[in-house]
């Protein structure tokens, strides 16, 4: 079993900035394939971006691209998702997911239950 803990969220205007980090206390990311995905009220769990484990594949949401950079830390064991522009429809819980038993491919990183690991995820709200 392998723990997936969020970090990092909270209260942002639109136009602002957050960084959410996920970290995985005991274990080398870089064994793993790693993504976020959010959820907002009334709606399904959306795919925002993902990472491969060797950090060379990153993929992206359309909605988030050009704003969000996913990345890898391995001195600090850690993936961080930069958010930057934020719009209001961005609120949401997001969610760090990670797996190492599939081949990085887009639909694979686009799919939530690609995912055997998951954190409990951490709530960000941006304000218009």
């Amino acid at each position: 079993q392998v723990q997936v803990v969020e970090s990092g969220g909270g209260l942002a205007q639109a136009g602002g900035s957050l960084r959410l980090s996920c970290a995985a206390p005991g274990r080398t990311f870089s064994m793993y394939h790693m993504g976020w995905f959010r959820q907002a009220p009334a709606k399904e769990r959306e795919f925002v971006a993902a990472i491969s484990w060797s950090g060379g594949n990153t993929r992206y949401a359309d909605s988030v691209k050009g704003r969000f950079t996913i990345s890898g830390d391995n001195a600090k064991n850690t993936v961080t998702l930069q958010m930057n522009s934020l719009k209001p429809e961005d609120t949401a819980v997001y969610y760090c997911a990670a797996d190492s038993t599939w081949r990085f491919t887009t639909n694979q990183a686009k799919d939530a239950s690609s995912y055997d690991y998951w954190g409990q995820g951490t709530q960000v709200t941006v304000s218009s």
